[in-house]
């Protein structure tokens, strides 16, 4: 019975701590943009420099035939 003076005020504490840092993440703008983070992985393909796809193409049908 007496572990409950312990534990009650420690988990009080670790709910304030846990309160306060989803507070300060809303603050610095953590949950701002959800969904642009995500879709960056996806949308991580290098473009070609200009002009290098014709050769490619070029490099492409010799390999063909």
């Amino acid at each position: 019975m007496s572990i409950l003076y312990l534990l009650i005020p420690l988990g009080l504490v670790l709910l304030g701590l846990a309160v306060a840092a989803f507070f300060w993440a809303v603050g610095s703008g953590q949950f701002d943009d959800l969904d642009s983070p995500a879709w960056s992985v996806v949308m991580d393909d290098d473009e070609a420099p200009p002009g290098s796809s014709k050769k490619n193409e070029v490099e492409q049908n010799k390999h063909k035939g």
